[in-house]
């Protein structure tokens, strides 16, 4: 079957790797989805939870795969490239959603706390918009974010700015986390901002399909 996604996506700092079976070292991930020092911190805003045993770990990427293969979104390891602290390193995940009727590419990512700091989750989304804007020939790039995570709404601000966008507004009752319904802020960038916008953000992207 034939691959919208790209297998690997390397920027400036990091190597975005296709999440799916065979790729991923299960054992891996799962003791940095179940374990990490900082794990109750890093899920406070998520929609999941810690995972309790590695089964719950294969199954998230096999139901990140199925995505992939039926061409709603796709998932990335990120991993910081040589010449980083933490090279080679699990330091989180990226991924997006799309829906092709409204040609929205809507982003997500989470990264462990000692990768915190670095300006990861803007060369990340700089990649997700190239991707989108540039090959898949979306209109908008959306990222919602919990309205008490100050950080990650800073962060997304400041990012989408950069490209031209910015925050839409208020979303009540958006989405659920842990089974109540939670407000969140979205921001968006459009196609025509992207490539209008002049900005710092700008990374050296590169796709490879294998």
């Amino acid at each position: 079957m034939a691959d919208l996604f790209p297998e690997t996506i390397e920027t400036d700092r990091l190597r975005l790797e296709a999440l799916r079976p065979g790729t991923v070292d299960v054992f891996e991930l799962y003791e940095v989805c179940s374990s990490d020092p900082a794990i109750d911190e890093i899920t406070r805003y998520l929609a999941w939870d810690p995972h309790e045993t590695p089964r719950d770990t294969l199954e998230f990427v096999e139901g990140v795969a199925e995505q992939r293969e039926s061409h709603e979104g796709g998932s990335y390891l990120i991993r910081p490239r040589e010449g980083d602290p933490g090279a080679g390193e699990i330091a989180g995940i990226a991924g997006f959603g799309v829906d092709w009727e409204t040609r929205t590419m809507t982003l997500g990512v989470w990264l462990r706390k000692r990768f915190w700091g670095r300006g990861y989750s803007g060369e990340r989304a700089a990649a997700f918009m190239g991707l989108a804007f540039g090959r898949l020939d979306l209109e908008l790039v959306a990222i919602t974010a919990h309205v008490d995570n100050e950080k990650s709404n800073r962060a997304i601000e400041t990012y989408t700015e950069a490209h031209g966008g910015g925050r839409d507004g208020l979303l009540r009752n958006w989405r659920l986390q842990d089974g109540d319904p939670v407000d969140v802020y979205r921001y968006s960038v459009s196609h025509e901002e992207w490539r209008e916008s002049a900005t710092d953000e700008d990374v050296e992207v590169t796709f490879h399909d294998r």
